[in-house]
Order: C-alpha cells, then sequence, then structure tokens
C-alpha cells in the first residue's frame, strides 16, 4: 500500500512539473541568432512573422522514465494565430476516447461509420473508396487526417463527437487556451457549425449504435488579441474587402496546448490515470504509426506521390520539400497545419541510431499583401525554410547533447 502510493505521489509531482513548469526564454534566441544566415530576417521582425517556438528536451532516468525540460521564444499563449489543421489531433483523441467511454457491445473504431445530414449545408456518407472494403469507419478517418490532413475526415469526427463535447474534452484535459468551434474547408457559418449531423454504426447490416444531430448553444470565450489580421481579405464570394480579417470566432489551439496534448499522447506514463486519455493500447498504435507513416507506406488509402510525397506532412526537419529523401533513422511523430499564410508543425522527432529525442512546436506566417484568403502568401520564400532549418538547429543541437543514461525508444517503432 504504502509502494502503491508513493509511486501515485511521484507521478503526480512529476505530472505537476511537466505541465507547470514555465520554460527558459533565453536559449532558443541565442541559439537561433547564432546563425544569422538562417534566421536574422525573421528573428529581426519576429512579429510581424507571428513566431512563436516551444522547445523541449527530454531526458531519460535509468528506469527509462522520460523527464522534460523547456525552451521557448515568443510564447504567449493569448496571442491568437489560426491553429488550422492542427486542431485534428485532439479530434482524433477524443473521437477514439467517445468509441470506448460509450461502450456499447459491438461498436469499434472499425464499424462501418455511416454520416447522414439533418441540417442546412450538411453532407451524407455511405461510402469511402479509399478504404478496402469502400465503406466509411472512423479508423480510416483518422488514417487519412494523419497521413494528409484530409479536411473531409475531420469534419467527419467532429460531428460524430459534437462541437460541445470536443470543448468539454479540451477543457477536462486542462487545455484551457484552446477551442474548436469549426469545420474546414465547407464554408462552415456561425449557426452550422453549431449543428452537427446524425451518424450509425453498423456491423455488416446490424446497426450497433445511432447519434441523433446535435445542437451547441454555447459559446467558448477566450481572452485573445491578435484576431484582427491585416489590411483586406477576400469574401466567401471572393469579394475583395477593405477591411481587417476577423478570427474572432474561429478555432484557437496555442503552442503550450498542442505540445501538452503531443505530450500526454506520447507519454502517459508519466501522468497519473485520471489524466491521461482514455485510449486503449490499439488507439495508441494507431496514431502512433499514422502520424508517423509517410503516404507512399500506406496502401488504404492510397496516394499519388505527385500530390502527397513522402514528407509533405513534415515541415519541421524536412520542410516539405519534394526533392527530400527522409533519412531512413529518423522518424516524426506529428500534427502540421497551414492557411491564412501559417505554418505550424508540432512534432516529436526521433533518431533511433543516434538515440536521439525531442519535442518541438512552431509556428510563422508570411503575408507580405496583408491580404487575408487570397491565396497569397510566401510559404516556399520564408516559412517552409524557417521550419526546415529550425528542426535541422535543434536536431544537430541534440546530436550533440550529452545524456546520462540513452533512452530506449523501441516503443516508438512501429511496423509501416
Amino acid at each position: 500500500m504504502i509502494r502503491s502510493f508513493t509511486a501515485f505521489v511521484f507521478l503526480s509531482c512529476l505530472s505537476f512539473w511537466c505541465k507547470g513548469q514555465k520554460p527558459d526564454t533565453l536559449f532558443l534566441e541565442k541559439l537561433l541568432r547564432s546563425k544569422p544566415e538562417l534566421f536574422s530576417k525573421i528573428l529581426n521582425h519576429p512579429r510581424k512573422n507571428e513566431v512563436q517556438i516551444l522547445y523541449t528536451q527530454i531526458d531519460r532516468d535509468k528506469n527509462n522514465v522520460p523527464h522534460f525540460k523547456s525552451y521557448s521564444y515568443h510564447l504567449n499563449d493569448l496571442h491568437y494565430f489560426f491553429p488550422a489543421s492542427t486542431v485534428k489531433l485532439p479530434t482524433v483523441i477524443f473521437a477514439l476516447e467517445k468509441i470506448n467511454e460509450l461502450n456499447v457491445r459491438g461498436l469499434t473504431a472499425r464499424s462501418t461509420m455511416l454520416t447522414g445530414a439533418a441540417f442546412a449545408k450538411q453532407t451524407a456518407v455511405e461510402k469511402d473508396s479509399s478504404s478496402e472494403n469502400g465503406l466509411p469507419s472512423l479508423e480510416h478517418y483518422i488514417k487519412k487526417i494523419l497521413l494528409v490532413s484530409d479536411n473531409d475526415a475531420y469534419n467527419r469526427l467532429y460531428e460524430f463527437i459534437g462541437r460541445a463535447e470536443i470543448n468539454q474534452k479540451l477543457k477536462k484535459h486542462n487545455l484551457t487556451t484552446s477551442r474548436i468551434l469549426n469545420r474546414y474547408a465547407v464554408k462552415d457559418t456561425e449557426i452550422t457549425s453549431r449543428h452537427t449531423n446524425p451518424v450509425s454504426f453498423y456491423n455488416r447490416d446490424s446497426l450497433v449504435y445511432y447519434q441523433h444531430g446535435k445542437f451547441d448553444p454555447l459559446d467558448y470565450p477566450l481572452a485573445l488579441s491578435n484576431t484582427s489580421m491585416g489590411k483586406a481579405y477576400m469574401d466567401s464570394s471572393d469579394r475583395f474587402v477593405a477591411k481587417p480579417f476577423n478570427m474572432a470566432n474561429k478555432n484557437a489551439f496555442s503552442i503550450t496546448d498542442q505540445q501538452a496534448v503531443m505530450k500526454k499522447l506520447l507519454f502517459p506514463e508519466v501522468f497519473p490515470e485520471n489524466e491521461r486519455f482514455d485510449l486503449t493500447r490499439q488507439d495508441y498504435e494507431l496514431i502512433y504509426t499514422f502520424m508517423s507513416k509517410y503516404p507512399a507506406e500506406s496502401k488504404y488509402p492510397q496516394y499519388d506521390p505527385k500530390d502527397f510525397w513522402n514528407v509533405y506532412a513534415k515541415f519541421l526537419f524536412y520542410g516539405a520539400d519534394k526533392k527530400t529523401t527522409p533519412n531512413p533513422t529518423i522518424r516524426i511523430f506529428n500534427k502540421y497545419g497551414d492557411s491564412y499564410g501559417f505554418i505550424i508543425d508540432n512534432a516529436y522527432i526521433v533518431d533511433f541510431e543516434n538515440n536521439v529525442e525531442f519535442m518541438l512546436t512552431a509556428v510563422v506566417q508570411s503575408n507580405e499583401d496583408g491580404v487575408y484568403n487570397d491565396d497569397k502568401y510566401e510559404y516556399e520564400e520564408v516559412c517552409y525554410p524557417f521550419m526546415k532549418n529550425l528542426g535541422r538547429t535543434i536536431y544537430e543541437f541534440e546530436l550533440k547533447r550529452k545524456k546520462e543514461y540513452l533512452p530506449d525508444l523501441s516503443k516508438f517503432i512501429m511496423e509501416y
């Protein structure tokens, strides 16, 4: 009994330390300024490029338990940036949690998932030609989200969980500077985003679970700055509007919360059981595999390498460079986002050969003309190179960093 209590106290304290530690704010700037040829243009204008960085070192003890030390640059959880597809990672987790918490006999992530339509602008889904059996499922949607950040797959998970439950989950997991309010790429309005579709799950021809469409009447205010951006925008009808672009009612997912999700997902053993995600061993394996898998390694779904090359989803370290051949000893477990000139990546980078592991989460933006929603952003010229150089600079530092105990990284060796 004493041993169990001691273990609980240890894990509780470790969890508190992991989440409550204030990052060092000097190291990263010094490191980046030591390479002016790579970073000076952006470091000289960090607010123009909306840069925020959170880097976490991982040191293992003799029992392979991870301990964390974090470093930040211009981190401000209330300074808004558009999180784009990074919100899809907690949505994936919450969808799997919901399946487990429903605990309905016969209901699994592999059950056929049919989506209905019961409100304006909603669309139904009964087939999925990219799956092996031609039918949609929660598991298959998750694969598409983690491989190539599929918008429709995210929308279907959003509809299954429901907006209210998504935001309850964010609060439950202490993700206090984030909210998820909208679908993507369907021109969701303030009212349509509150309504979610009816969903049915089948095993063969047998209905195992039905969920009515839901309505979320609640608002999720956050005291955010920087929600009015630029000098103009293109509206939904492609008309030029000479006013700042208002992002006050869009999804929000702070850098701190993004890395907190990644830490809890990858290292659940560090947290007390009541703070962990409600995921099974198979759930973790599914997420780890498809977060780190390259599109070319996937058979179902299958992707054209011209559109989805191997490092398509890897901004940090590779810069999504079409000409890059991935390093065979490195795997990147990540979720990226790109929209409105913002490039974001939330990553755990592992080099199995050199026993390197670290977490890195960053955002950068380039929108020289100050016009939003015009598809004119300097991703190739500014954002991708910054992300690539940032990831590689931290990696090179980690290669030289001394560790008392080398990590056992076998947990993260997946079958592809």
